[in-house]
């Protein structure tokens, strides 16, 4: 944990403090991935930490609040993403390799933050502004680096001028998050994950390039 961190009323936590509360959040976290989100209670959450409700007040003004924390170090997390995109190849078999790479990142991301990433799209999906800007903050960090590579393919005429760069990388950001937060869902369907991914990969492929993959 970097920088100093402080308590509801300004006082800076020491480092009993900040162990206390970081493993506030953990437990916070981990009742996330079990329970609905508005049945979390924060005389639970401190009986789970092994505290009292009076401790967690000390560093949280709700279970909201402390959900906002989670929920920003999960976009700190999410910034990483760029990495998947920004100054990979599209063209010919790296291309398909960026492809196969985004959504392995994407995918994998989605799953392992699951339980926050639920709480934040329906946080956003009832117009919490809070919410919203986390979610956003997320999604950018792919799209800005998916519209500039789209733009460096027309650039050097490989994808048509009549594509709009932004539109297409935040329509395929938007189906990635659509289809992450659905992964369990397509077992339904009969679709194993080892399916899923490579059809959505040629997808992406196929919206950023405008050409099927050289495998």
């Amino acid at each position: 944990m970097t920088g100093q961190v402080r308590t509801v009323d300004g006082r800076v936590a020491g480092r009993r403090g900040q162990a206390t509360r970081q493993k506030l959040l953990d437990c916070l976290s981990e009742m996330l991935s079990s329970s609905p989100y508005r049945d979390v209670k924060v005389i639970d959450v401190a009986r789970k930490a092994g505290t009292s409700p009076a401790t967690f007040y000390q560093y949280f003004p709700d279970v909201e609040g402390a959900v906002l924390e989670i929920a920003e170090e999960v976009a700190k997390e999410g910034a990483g993403l760029t990495e998947l995109v920004a100054g990979r190849s599209w063209v010919g078999k790296a291309g398909w390799t960026t492809a196969e790479q985004l959504v392995e990142g994407f995918l994998d991301f989605w799953r392992h933050n699951d339980a926050i990433l639920r709480v934040i799209d329906l946080g956003a999906a009832e117009g919490d502004k809070r919410f919203y800007k986390i979610r956003m903050k997320i999604l950018n960090s792919v799209t800005n680096s998916l519209t500039d590579s789209v733009k460096e393919l027309q650039s050097k005429g490989k994808v048509d001028k009549d594509v709009s760069p932004a539109a297409m990388a935040g329509s395929l950001v938007a189906m990635l998050a659509a289809v992450a937060s659905h992964q369990k869902g397509f077992t339904t369907w009969g679709v194993k994950q080892a399916e899923l991914r490579p059809n959505l990969a040629l997808l992406v492929h196929l919206g950023i390039t405008g050409k099927k993959p050289a495998k």
